[in-house]
């Protein structure tokens, strides 16, 4: 029994683990990403970007001044443009020769005077041409960085520009709080986007999985209510709905055989034991491919499926397997026919490796979940032979070793291979685990047997499935049988092999 605690632990986990709070927590991270990837990028990229920025204004700045000194517009007065190039720019400008014929800001003056001295640390040049120097310098009286420009006007007078840099540090700072707060901010929107979108699609998606438990339980009595859209999960109920239709005439038909059956049996006067175990027989040969539909209808449900292609291919097995369970009652009823030697078999030539391959795809789950190592590494072999008996017999042997496989020294797989005897192909199946009894390799091919009620060769049963390819093989005179290895099982039987 599972404690409160473990169960309000499942509980929370289970409401944590939905496709509302999954989008929530993906645009939540994306949204994360691009806020630090921003911040990244202003605390990297902007004062180089700010450098690069006044470097080119104080060229241009440089440029106009020299321009007013060489007469280009003598009609403006001279002091009014420095001070508006200075304010507009931002810049300290200061123009002299022995004396000072112009200058923006006292302070300035200060500072200049220690930079010509030495006295401030100048050595990040910028820029050096014939007449232009730009270069990085640091004020020690007021601490802060500068860009400066020295030049040589065409008349000869000494210009020189600064600008200060700690502004852009500022910017930086703010624009990476503000970042933040839209960052916060956006996340607070999406929720509540997320909720109302997200409600859209989780609602028929719950009513799928509702009705897809119900059909689990054998119960077909709901239908998923279908709309004039195309979208995927519209599609999917319409799929989940034929699933269901097939089912339940399938279930019919299977009541309406087992009622055909009783009475047969009653009139052989066979035992209420054999009829039963008949039965029992009847329904764990339907446990495999209702257990793949299953399967497949709730990885549909669950959204395992994220393109249209694999749904497809999932709705595609539904179906398939469901048509499958028809045809096999049917012939699962004429094992008789089979024992008596009376059925015309169909025989066609197709590849018994693609036969293979697609028993193992369709079974790659309950591979996976218990861990199972599959071999199978036979190219295309075509063979000759009824294809609907000769993949039941496959299916049994591979059922079986399934679910006996069991883990020795450290390997837990099921090995499939062949061997090729001069018309015959011998396929086998092998698996690791116990050994079979001695006294019980005869006894497994013989139709109801089991040691008892366990029905698993652990403990002596195989139940209808073998004697179906017992059946098959005196049929068709081929060979089959089951060979006890050092660590493990192997079963085999023959196929007739296409003539060359």
């Amino acid at each position: 029994m599972k404690s409160s605690n473990e169960v309000e632990k499942q509980s929370f986990m289970k409401k944590f683990d939905t496709i509302r709070t999954k989008l929530f927590f993906t645009l939540c991270i994306t949204i994360a990403v691009i806020i630090l990837f921003l911040v990244l990028v202003n605390s990297i990229v902007l004062e180089t970007y700010y450098t690069y920025s006044k470097r080119a204004e104080l060229i241009s700045v440089y440029k106009a001044i020299n321009a007013y000194y060489n007469g280009v517009d003598s009609s403006k007065n001279l002091d009014i443009e420095l001070e508006k190039l200075a304010l507009s720019n931002n810049f300290d400008i200061l123009i002299k020769t022995d004396n000072i014929i112009y200058t923006s800001s006292k302070d300035f003056i200060s500072s200049l005077t220690d930079e010509l001295d030495g006295t401030l640390k100048n050595d990040n040049i910028l820029e050096s041409s014939k007449n232009v120097k730009i270069k990085k310098t640091f004020d020690k009286k007021t601490e802060l960085s500068f860009i400066l420009l020295s030049a040589t006007l065409d008349n000869g007078y000494q210009l020189y520009m600064r600008v200060a840099t700690s502004a852009i540090k500022e910017s930086v700072d703010i624009a990476n709080r503000f970042l933040m707060l839209i960052g916060c901010f956006t996340v607070a929107i999406s929720w509540v986007l997320v909720s109302m979108i997200s409600r859209k699609f989780t609602s028929p998606i719950e009513e799928l999985n509702g009705i897809a438990k119900k059909i689990s339980k054998l119960d077909f009595s709901h239908k998923y209510r279908v709309n004039d859209s195309e979208d995927e999960i519209n599609n999917l109920g319409k799929n989940i709905n034929a699933m269901s239709e097939t089912l339940e005439k399938t279930i019919n038909r299977l009541r309406s055989s087992n009622i055909e059956l009783e009475k047969d049996i009653e009139e052989k006067s066979k035992t209420d034991e054999m009829r039963k175990q008949f039965i029992s027989d009847v329904s764990h040969e339907l446990k495999t491919p209702i257990a793949l539909i299953q399967g497949y209808a709730e990885g549909l449900v669950e959204n395992v499926a994220t393109d249209e292609e694999s749904r497809k291919f999932y709705a595609e097995v539904i179906l398939d397997e469901a048509n499958k369970m028809d045809i096999q009652v049917k012939k699962l009823l004429e094992l008789m026919k089979l024992e008596y030697g009376k059925m015309t078999f169909n025989v066609t030539k197709f590849d018994i490796s693609e036969l293979i391959r697609e028993a193992i795809r369709k079974n790659t789950k309950v591979l996976e979940e218990e861990k199972i190592n599959i071999e199978f590494n036979e190219e295309t072999t075509y063979i000759i032979g009824d294809e609907f008996y000769l993949e039941q017999a496959f299916n049994n042997y591979f059922t079986n070793a399934m679910k006996n496989v069991q883990e020795i020294e450290g390997r837990k797989e099921i090995i499939i291979n062949y061997e090729r005897r001069a018309e015959k192909l011998r396929i086998k199946v092998f698996n690791t685990g116990e050994n079979i009894k001695e006294e019980d390799l005869n006894r497994i091919w013989n139709r109801f047997y089991k040691a008892d009620t366990s029905r698993n060769r652990e403990k002596g049963g195989t139940g209808i499935g073998l004697s179906m390819v017992k059946a098959i093989m005196q049929n068709t005179n081929n060979k089959y049988g089951v060979e006890n290895k050092v660590d493990g099982v192997e079963f085999y039987f023959e196929v007739n092999m296409e003539k060359k």
